[in-house]
């Protein structure tokens, strides 16, 4: 048996707690290949469920600010729903924004009646929220359904079929789905942009469990009678995350969110390292004041993988220094790796059968999903740490600090 240097001598413990971490984190890493194997099936049979005839009036809300790579085409895909009976709302914060000038051109190249909204500065909530809220309260009475969809996601002509017809259901607080980061080459290759990717797509897969569910800003529809009923107006005021806000109102009235996994949207960004590590510890830190129940046990999930595997790669290779036999170390290892590979090559089967019209794209980029699975959890532990360090975050130009779910103060606009 070997030792573990000076400071270890004699500790048999140390070996015994190598096997320990192993066994527990390969048990982890099989129960985690089954989840992912179980929401292969609930994909597949979303896939093949009629989406239903239920298409009230509804209001379609997109807050812009700025300007992003394919924002003409995400906003103009909005006008294209198959979708009979509905009309857009854009939400902006100044009438000096940039994404005015698009807006206007889509509005003009549109049948589809389009309307603007100016919120001007938020006073007590994060940007986006005020900007939310403005635009409901000018709502007009005839819409049964509100959708909030975002401007960086490319949406297919079904999609706001598939999301509203579930609501059919009036016991359903409200349908969601998420984001599907396809990589785009940027300065670095596409390694940040598809480190970024496989990092979302362990939250999309996650989702499908009552439970886990929440709602997503870049896509959720809700009736209107369950918006007021579960005093979501309310609730968004002093927060700066929308969707955290509005799940939690959901939850204290006691109405569950239904995940569509059919209505999967897409996102094209290129991202740089710094941007993909803004991005991430925003969201984990958002998480962690507005979830800590998900916060916890994300944290644990990924921080035990991950000091696992730094424990075990330190202690074969002290067995190889002294020349004790390590291979048998090293492949029960491996297995936790392996295991990871597994549920990401699950997750490229689940897209090719969910997103047929990005194809080209998927396959072109089918390494990433898989390959990077074993990496993502040093990410994502980085992310929880860096998280207790820290309530300040920068969204979209605008620095806030988070005092608590119900207060932002606005440090800089």
């Amino acid at each position: 048996m070997c030792r573990w240097g000076t400071v270890f001598d004699n500790l048999e413990i140390v070996d015994d707690l190598f096997y320990i971490l192993i066994i527990l984190q390969i048990a982890l890493g099989l129960y985690s290949l089954w989840e992912g194997y179980e929401w292969l099936r609930m994909v597949r049979r979303r896939l093949g469920t009629h989406a239903g005839f239920y298409a009230p009036v509804a209001a379609l809300i997109c807050p812009c600010k700025g300007t992003e790579m394919g924002l003409e085409d995400n906003l103009t895909a909005l006008t294209k729903f198959e979708y009979p009976n509905y009309e857009i709302y854009f939400a902006l914060a100044t009438s000096l924004d940039p994404a005015l000038k698009i807006i206007e051109r889509v509005k003009a190249a549109s049948s589809r009646p389009i309307h603007i909204v100016i919120a001007g500065p938020p006073e007590d909530c994060g940007e986006k929220v005020y900007n939310l809220r403005r635009t409901v309260e000018a709502l007009p009475e005839q819409f049964e359904v509100f959708v909030f969809t975002d401007s960086d996601v490319r949406l297919s002509r079904s999609w706001l079929t598939k999301l509203i017809a579930p609501l059919q259901d009036p016991r359903i607080g409200a349908t969601s789905t998420y984001r599907w980061f396809i990589p785009s080459r940027g300065t670095d290759g596409g390694l940040s942009s598809a480190l970024a990717s496989a990092w979302n797509a362990a939250v999309a897969t996650m989702l499908g469990r009552p439970r886990e569910n929440f709602c997503w800003g870049g896509g959720t529809a809700i009736r209107k009678k369950t918006f007021v009923d579960a005093n979501v107006l309310d609730a968004w005021k002093g927060a700066v995350s929308d969707d955290w806000a509005m799940t939690k109102a959901l939850e204290q009235a006691g109405k569950p969110i239904m995940f569509c996994a059919e209505c999967l949207a897409v996102t094209l960004h290129p991202w740089t390292t710094a941007g993909l590590l803004e991005f991430t510890n925003r969201q984990i830190l958002i998480t962690r004041v507005y979830s800590p129940r998900r916060w916890g046990l994300g944290a644990a999930a990924h921080l035990g993988y991950s000091l696992t595997l730094i424990f075990a790669a330190t202690f074969i290779l002290t067995t190889m220094a002294s020349g004790d036999p390590w291979g048998q170390l090293f492949l029960m290892t491996l297995v936790i790796p392996l295991l990871a590979v597994m549920k990401g090559a699950i997750r490229t089967i689940a897209m090719n059968e969910l997103l047929p019209e990005w194809k080209i794209k998927l396959q072109e980029w089918s390494w990433v999903w898989a390959a990077l699975a074993p990496v993502v959890p040093f990410l994502y532990s980085w992310n929880f740490i860096a998280s207790l360090f820290s309530r300040k975050l920068q969204w979209r130009g605008v620095r806030y600090e988070l005092l608590s779910p119900s207060m932002t103060n606005i440090l800089k606009r």
